[in-house]
């Protein structure tokens, strides 16, 4: 089993149009189904609620990390931290990593998080399989949204 996500898509639009897809937090908020409580800021805590139909009582919670426009996007975040009775905050935060290329006449998003081996042994699968899957899920929201 690898301790890495990596999904990459190619979205029918400019460069420009992604990033501001991904770096916008209202725009953000809108694909990944999450209300921020306030804009993406390289070195701030992000906050806010998820919006997943089921996953309202889910708190947003990541620190940006870098955002080198057009083509890197990055925070820091606990995945899989869906259970409101544990205390996350003490655990290592995984790196969520958007890069955006050229791609024809559009755009390549990779989107990578490491970090995983680092996490409590007894949520590194759960944690590495959830966000496998929702990241799968996510690149998919974000050509949508873009594309639309």
């Amino acid at each position: 089993m690898t301790n890495r996500i990596d999904k990459s898509i190619e979205i029918a639009a400019p460069l420009d149009r992604v990033w501001q897809a991904l770096t916008d937090h209202e725009e953000f908020g809108t694909w990944f189904r999450v209300k921020l409580d306030q804009p993406f800021a390289p070195g701030a805590a992000s906050t806010g609620q998820m919006t997943v139909p089921g996953y309202e009582h889910i708190s947003w919670n990541a620190t940006v990390e870098r955002m080198e426009a057009p083509s890197l996007f990055s925070y820091r975040w606990h995945p899989y931290a869906l259970d409101p009775e544990i205390d996350y905050s003490a655990e290592p935060r995984t790196l969520v990593e958007f890069r955006l290329e050229p791609a024809g006449s559009g755009t390549r998003l990779t989107v990578t998080e490491t970090g995983f081996e680092a996490l409590p042994a007894h949520r590194l699968p759960d944690a590495l399989r959830m966000n496998e899957r929702g990241w799968a899920a996510q690149v998919q929201n974000v050509k949508a949204y873009v594309e639309s």
